[in-house]
């Protein structure tokens, strides 16, 4: 369903390691809002939800809500470092326009 890159899982790793409370993995939800229509929501997570699909990469675990799976099926997680910004980044085959931030899609 979804594909983390390398990158991603170590910035996910990193996270979890520094976090607070502790946590299991990451959610990946998609929300109404943003420049083109939906908006991608991130965050660590410690537990299961009703209807919940659970992606396992590299002991990395992914939650995905019922509501978002077919909006983010196929898609790949990347981390990218830059001068000007750093973050995930979504290349998801299911949006059908982008917004030039890269956090939502239409």
């Amino acid at each position: 369903m979804i594909t983390l890159t390398d990158k991603a899982v170590a910035a996910v790793k990193t996270a979890l390691s520094a976090a607070t409370d502790p946590a299991e993995g990451f959610r990946i939800m998609v929300e109404a809002g943003g420049c083109s229509g939906f908006k991608y929501s991130i965050g660590l997570e410690s537990v299961q939800r009703e209807g919940d699909a659970i992606l396992e990469t590299d002991g990395i675990k992914v939650f995905v809500d019922a509501g978002s799976q077919p909006h983010v099926a196929g898609m790949t997680v990347d981390f990218v470092t830059g001068f000007e910004s750093s973050g995930f980044v979504f290349d998801n085959p299911n949006a059908r326009a982008k917004c030039s931030c890269g956090k939502s899609f239409g």
